[in-house]
């Protein structure tokens, strides 16, 4: 029998063929709306040399290096402290909202609501509304680390429970175990090391977050970045962002070095 030399394109169904052309059409029309020009590049180009010239040498005064340094220790205190109680309150959350072990049945769907309320809105909204509500400072920063490691964390933490090997479950449902010891007894150990990788990724996440939660009042690093800009202090921010950089490259660092060692 003959074999049928497989095509070499992918034939679309006319629906499928319609749509493409019409995400085609609103891709030209937003990029002629929100895409740079060429004129707008190179006249941006001396400008943006012109700002690097003034950025320039960094600023290493003793007073200014200590208030950077006590804005950077705050930001790591900010992200350790939001990602530790984030991460406390995400299993309980997950637990609750997942589709196998929830003890609360339909009720579940409240918590996988909240998920994903706290995951799609933007750190930055929270860190405003915390702003608003508590005040300026690192209150606030720390509440909406707490709220975005609950929105990240919760999602895959239900997820691993709801992928967990099933047999041990079942043995000890078979054996009267109630779901919380069942979570206890046979969920956590074999799902730890995916929630150990997720809260290494929710800490690397959060450094990040609160970087530049301070642009908005939020206490770190990023007010100090804010107040140097308003300021046209340039030479300030440019050590600040090195300083910014730093920070995230060490912390990307330990935890890949961190998950090498778990595997």
């Amino acid at each position: 029998m003959r074999e049928v030399a497989p095509a070499r394109f992918f034939r679309a169904s006319p629906f499928v063929f319609a749509i493409l052309v019409a995400l085609g059409a609103l891709l030209v029309v937003s990029a002629t709306q929100v895409a740079p020009t060429p004129s707008q590049l190179l006249n941006g180009a001396p400008r943006m040399a012109n700002l690097i010239e003034r950025m320039l040498p960094l600023n290493f005064e003793p007073g200014f290096l200590m208030r950077v340094t006590w804005r950077t220790i705050e930001t790591l205190q900010i992200a350790f402290v939001g990602t530790v109680i984030g991460v406390l309150l995400s299993l309980p959350i997950a637990w609750l909202a997942s589709r196998t072990l929830s003890p609360i049945g339909p009720f579940r769907h409240v918590f996988k609501v909240m998920i994903s309320l706290f995951r799609t809105v933007p750190d930055m909204v929270w860190a405003l509304l915390f702003v608003a509500s508590i005040g300026l400072g690192a209150v606030a920063g720390t509440m909406t680390i707490i709220i975005d490691t609950i929105g990240f964390c919760g999602r895959f933490f239900a997820e691993a429970i709801e992928d967990a090997d099933k047999e041990p479950q079942e043995a000890l449902f078979s054996a009267g175990a109630g779901r919380f010891s069942v979570l206890s007894g046979a969920v956590v150990p074999d799902i730890m090391p995916s929630l150990i990788n997720t809260s290494q990724f929710a800490l690397e996440k959060a450094v990040r977050s609160s970087v530049v939660l301070g642009l908005v009042g939020a206490g770190g690093i990023g007010q100090e970045l804010k107040v140097a800009f308003d300021l046209f202090q340039y030479r300030n921010a440019s050590t600040i962002i090195l300083v910014i950089f730093v920070i995230v490259l060490v912390m990307e660092l330990a935890t890949d070095r961190l998950r090498q060692k778990a595997q």
